[in-house]
């Protein structure tokens, strides 16, 4: 597998508290790489860091092997780097189709966009003509993968992808997380709750306090080491 994004040694803060402290992380094409670790230990910023949404003041970003370091958040994006952030990500005041029809500044037509989303998610058809802030949380965190989609993305970067939703649903997306995976996409999954993401990751890296203390397969032996590598659990 080819490797799509690589963080080496990344120092980044947020004046004057440095946040990140030599972070090491990469992602194949095809690939599915769980951030782990508590509230403050530095997942979200490191996923700011990849999109090119907060500056690193040491170390090198590498996408397909190429330094970016420095790149612009839109720079980026062009390049194939999606960033779906805490909280969906989605228009609440438009429908879903409008919601579609605002990523046709990617090139896509509207139908394409629509034809890839509502085969991905055929539950996003149905609500076509719904406003998207009376829909589930569910339905809600299709919508923003439907999204991110529409701008055929080489990496896409998820923030706390379960967060506010029940456990059912979100087995269902990280199915099709790594079905979007099968596909090529190297993607990179920010989690607090392990056990809502081990299962469908080929790698799991977990963060305390700016560094990544533990990386490797998420085996039964990660799992149980969890709730002593931050103090948390895995659950």
């Amino acid at each position: 597998m080819t490797t799509l994004l690589e963080l080496r040694d990344v120092h980044a803060a947020y004046d004057p508290i440095a946040v990140l402290h030599g972070v090491d992380l990469s992602v194949a094409g095809g690939q599915v790489v769980a951030l782990l670790g508590p509230n403050g230990a530095g997942k979200s910023t490191t996923l700011r860091v990849a999109a090119g949404a907060h500056p690193i003041t040491d170390g090198e970003l590498l996408l397909g092997g190429r330094v970016v370091t420095g790149a612009r958040t839109r720079e980026l994006a062009r390049a194939g780097v999606c960033l779906i952030p805490e909280g969906r990500g989605v228009f609440p005041n438009l429908t879903v189709r409008e919601n579609l029809r605002m990523m046709t500044f990617t090139g896509r037509s509207r139908q394409d966009i629509e034809s890839i989303a509502f085969a991905r998610f055929p539950i996003l058809a149905q609500r076509a003509s719904q406003l998207a802030g009376t829909m589930s949380g569910g339905e809600q965190q299709m919508l923003a993968l439907a999204r991110g989609l529409a701008t055929d993305p080489a990496v896409l970067l998820l923030d706390e992808l379960s967060m506010g939703l029940a456990p059912l649903i979100v087995g269902r997306l990280y199915e099709q997380v790594a079905e979007i995976a099968r596909d090529g996409v190297a993607v990179l999954v920010v989690e607090q709750f392990a056990a809502a993401v081990l299962d469908i990751a080929d790698h799991a890296a977990v963060m305390v306090r700016g560094r990544v203390e533990h990386a490797g397969r998420p085996d039964d032996g990660l799992r149980n080491e969890l709730a002593s590598l931050y103090l948390g659990s895995a659950s």
